[in-house]
């Protein structure tokens, strides 16, 4: 002790105490009862008996005439690509309907250059259903002494017999291009034939006698004698809805309607 006080050394930590969590633990006897989940015999008997008569169905109906493809039902179509897809399809008479791949068939029909889209379904017992979206004609292009349809993409549809689909527009193109069915014309005459498909988009199609690309301008001429004047190939859409409007309000006589800047029609 010094002067009354007792003098203690340092001060020592207590150990940490040592903490435990108790994990519960369910009652006596509780556990899993995996068996219970586990099918009983009879189930699994069932089960497969179901999966084996689906199959010998499948089989029946793969293998046997029972729903063999008897008609190929197309609609949507032209009768000259009509009988382009049965010719195609001509292959799948006789198969069973239950193994024709219809996302295969669609392949096959859509590399016909006269269709835009197709669906193929199934219909029981022995019919396949075709469902087309033909290609449009805007235009025949001349070379020489053959002729071809072309689409408003410039893809060429089929050869037809010189001086035949009069009311198309004729595009002619010089002796050295090669065209043929499926390809696409040459890029120059590309804005040509988007301007006719504009045009049977605002109902002017059937009204235009020619179509006159000169450098990067275009021109339509209506089967009056009247002159669409496009201008530059933009704005095309536009420009032939505000001809088709300017038409409304002249006479058939007159020579031109230049919608060239659309804001500003002229008609001449």
């Amino acid at each position: 002790m010094v002067g009354g006080r007792s003098v203690r050394g340092p001060r020592r930590h207590a150990a940490a105490a040592s903490v435990v969590v108790p994990f519960p633990r369910g009652a006596a006897g509780a556990r899993l009862d995996l068996v219970r989940f586990v099918p009983s015999g009879r189930s699994l008997g069932a089960s497969l008996v179901v999966l084996a008569l689906v199959g010998a169905a499948y089989l029946v109906a793969y293998f046997t005439p029972v729903f063999a493809v008897e008609r190929v039902d197309i609609s949507g179509a032209s009768p000259q690509l009509t009988r382009e897809v049965r010719a195609a399809t001509a292959g799948l008479l006789g198969q069973s309907l239950v193994g024709v791949d219809a996302n295969e068939v669609e392949g096959i029909l859509r590399a016909l250059p006269a269709v835009a889209g197709v669906s193929v379904d199934r219909a029981f017992p022995n019919t396949l259903v075709v469902r087309l979206a033909p290609e449009r004609t805007v235009a025949v292009v001349r070379q020489g002494r053959t002729s071809w349809e072309v689409t408003g993409a410039g893809k060429v549809i089929r050869e037809i017999e010189t001086g035949t689909q009069r009311h198309f527009p004729r595009l002619w193109l010089a002796k050295g291009a090669t065209i043929r069915r499926g390809d696409v014309i040459p890029p120059g005459f590309i804005p040509a034939t988007r301007a006719l498909a504009d045009a049977h988009s605002v109902g002017l199609g059937t009204r235009v006698k020619g179509v006159r690309p000169v450098g990067d301008e275009i021109t339509l001429v209506l089967r009056s004698g009247t002159e669409l004047r496009l201008g530059r190939a933009t704005q095309v859409g536009l420009k032939l809805t505000v001809a088709s409007r300017v038409l409304r309000l002249v006479d058939s006589g007159t020579a031109y309607v230049d919608v060239s800047v659309p804001q500003r029609p002229v008609a001449g």
